[in-house]
Order: C-alpha cells, then sequence, then structure tokens
C-alpha cells in the first residue's frame, strides 16, 4: 500500500476571500514598528486591535451559529493564522481559537455552552494544558477531587493575563475531564509570568490548587479524551499556518536587504551564495503552505479521522523546518547586526524557537508518523 494516502487540496473561494481580508488587516494594523513598540508591554498585544478582530466575528469564526459563530469550520481559522504569522501580531486569537475547539468538541455537539457564547461574542479564553515543560507529553497531573476542588499547576498557559475563561485539563479517578475556570477564581499570587524566546507572545505558570469547581462547569465522558487528541493537532495545525506566515514575512526581510546592501561595490544579493538559500526557503514555503492547506481540507467539526492527522502532523513538521530555516538564513545574511535586538531578523528567529517547541517539534511528530504511514 502506498504510503501517500489521501492528497486532497481545496483552497475555497471562503478562505481566499479570508486571507485577503486578514492580510490586508493585519499589515495595517501591526506593521515591524508597532510590533516593536507591544514587545516589552504587559499584554504583548494592542486591546483596540483585538476589539477589531471580535468585530469582524474571528472568535467565533470556527463555532456553530447557535452559539453566535459563524459557522464556517475550523478550516477558516488556517488563513487568519497565516496572516496572523505573516504580520507577527500577537494577542490572544490562537488561544481563544484553540479553547472553543476543545470546549466544542467535548461536548458531543451539545453547543448551548454559556461559555461557548461568551467566546463567540469575543470574551478571551485559553487551555491549561501542560502539566510540565514537555509539549510532548500526555500525561495529567491536575486533579479534580470529589469535592470539585482543582490540585495542580499549570505551565505555560498561553495568553492567560488577557483570558476571561481557563480551560483546566485535569483528571478524575484517572479519566480526564475540563474544568472551565473564570479568570476571576484565579488569585493574582497563584499566578507567575513565563519570559518566552518569542517575545509577541505572553505565558503563565497557575497554581490551580484550591480552586473550586461548579459542578456544571466540567465535562466528563469519552469525548474529552477525543476532543484533547484533536486539539493538540488543530494547534500544530494554526501553529503551522502561522509559521508559514512568519517565514513568508521572513524572507521579504532577507531579500529587500540583500537588494539594498553593498559590499566590495556590490550588491549582496548579486551572490550565488546568499540566491541559493533564498530560493530554498521559497521552495519549502511553498511545499509548507501545500501542507497546511491539505491539513485545512481535511479538518472538520467531526472527530478528526487518520488522513486528518497524517496531515496535521506533516504541516508542523514542515512549518517547523522552514520558519527555523529561513530565520537562520535571515539572522546570517543580515551580518553582525543579525542577531541584535535592532535587527528584525531575530524576531524570526525567536518565533521560530518557540514554534518548533509547541505542539511537538518535528522529530515528535515525524515519530508518530512513522507508525502512521509504515504500519498501515
Amino acid at each position: 500500500m502506498s504510503v501517500i494516502g489521501n492528497t486532497a487540496l481545496d483552497f475555497t473561494d471562503d478562505q481566499a476571500m479570508i486571507l485577503d481580508v486578514a492580510r490586508g488587516f493585519c499589515a495595517d494594523r501591526s506593521p515591524l514598528e508597532r510590533v516593536r513598540d507591544l514587545l516589552e508591554s504587559d499584554l504583548g498585544y494592542d486591546p483596540a486591535v483585538w476589539g477589531e478582530m471580535v468585530g469582524m466575528g474571528w472568535p467565533g469564526m470556527a463555532l456553530p451559529e447557535a452559539v453566535g459563530g459563524s459557522g464556517l469550520g475550523v478550516s477558516v481559522a488556517v488563513p487568519v493564522c497565516e496572516a496572523l504569522g505573516r504580520s507577527l501580531l500577537g494577542g490572544p486569537l490562537l488561544a481563544t481559537l484553540l479553547a472553543g475547539q476543545l470546549l466544542l468538541r467535548a461536548s458531543a455537539g451539545r453547543d448551548g455552552s454559556a461559555v461557548l457564547a461568551a467566546i463567540a461574542a469575543g470574551a478571551p479564553a485559553t487551555i491549561a494544558l501542560l502539566d510540565n515543560a514537555d509539549w510532548g507529553t500526555e500525561q495529567i497531573r491536575c486533579e479534580l477531587g470529589s469535592d470539585g476542588v482543582l490540585r495542580g499547576v499549570k505551565q505555560q498557559v498561553m495568553e492567560a493575563a488577557a483570558a476571561e475563561w481557563l480551560v483546566v485539563v485535569a483528571q478524575e479517578q484517572g479519566e480526564p475531564v475540563l474544568a472551565v475556570v473564570p479568570a476571576a477564581a484565579v488569585a493574582p499570587a497563584a499566578r507567575r509570568d513565563h519570559v518566552l524566546i518569542d517575545a509577541t507572545r505572553r505565558a503563565q505558570t497557575i497554581d490551580f490548587s484550591g480552586v473550586q469547581v461548579a459542578g456544571d462547569a466540567v465535562l466528563r465522558g469519552p469525548d474529552v479524551a477525543r476532543a484533547l487528541r484533536d486539539v493538540r493537532l488543530l494547534g500544530g495545525l494554526l501553529l503551522a499556518a502561522e509559521a508559514a506566515g512568519s517565514a513568508a514575512s521572513c524572507l521579504d526581510t532577507t531579500v529587500e536587504y540583500l537588494k539594498t546592501r553593498t559590499q566590495f561595490g556590490k550588491l549582496i544579493g548579486s551572490y550565488q551564495a546568499l540566491k541559493h538559500p533564498c530560493v530554498e526557503i521559497l521552495m519549502a514555503l511553498d511545499a509548507t503552505r501545500s501542507f497546511v492547506y491539505h491539513a485545512a481540507t481535511l479538518v472538520d467539526d467531526a472527530p478528526l479521522d487518520g488522513d486528518a492527522e497524517i496531515a496535521c502532523r506533516m504541516a508542523k513538521a514542515q512549518a517547523t523546518e522552514t520558519l527555523k530555516y529561513a530565520g537562520d538564513r535571515a539572522v546570517q545574511f543580515h551580518g553582525g547586526m543579525g542577531f541584535t535586538w535592532e535587527c528584525d531578523a531575530q524576531l524570526y528567529v525567536r518565533r521560530a524557537q518557540w514554534v518548533q517547541q509547541a505542539f511537538g517539534d518535528a522529530q515528535h511528530h515525524r515519530k508518530r508518523l512513522a507508525r502512521l504511514l509504515l504500519d498501515r
């Protein structure tokens, strides 16, 4: 049997329109000068820009109309994330999209959730997923006791400072459950900010020990485990789309520099030693976008099947390597200033380092792809 499997690729009119609108919006609201202004701010993003995203319906675009969403499906989030990545635009959108998907998929189609309605209306949310620093582990240590009280610490909770809702992944009698916690229930003393290598992002370690969870705020049952699996894959896919956008912007920045910098009386862009790696980045970028939109073709609101899992893992592995290589070449081609804070090239290297770990690096996904492709 061929290891290639499903090769469907369908870039829809909706995706094309959304990508065009999102690119224009992000380019206008997030030029590199504005990105730099926000790097050392507390939130890391502009609340006014978030308000505009809410006005365009982005937080609820993948949620059903029954909760106030657009009902377009998760695949429409892919071009938006690509546009965010191209402009290095930070904020809680990615975390909110994933939290919404986790709640939607874990509720087995019961889409009357007040929290989902709040997310669709623009309330930022996030997932408290990791019990340690390893994105590859699926072990759950945080516990929900019979008294409804959480006990445990979660690390690298994305955009936790901005979130109004925290979806805590816990275990109850050995089974995974989701505890939906309002941000106000977590004391400031229980939060500790992370310093991330990607300065456009924010994350916290949160000690949930002692937080009381209401009985109707806990999702249980077999759908929870399936939803967690799917959201880990969707997280990889949306980050792959973002990485594709960042790699494209990185290539543009590098080429523009090569077209203006002279050395020994010649433009350095005229040297083959610099031309060829740029072509390699472009080819890798084309491959990345093909993988990303192939995966977007296969994912929907139903539980992800084997083909969708393969596609998501391929997209994340390819995108990780592409952005890492593009960022490395950008620093090298900018010469001695490439690694300095003043040079924009270092922004892409920082993003590449974070993206490569989040939701599993290339090696993590390729190990699982080997089983999926070669054992069938």
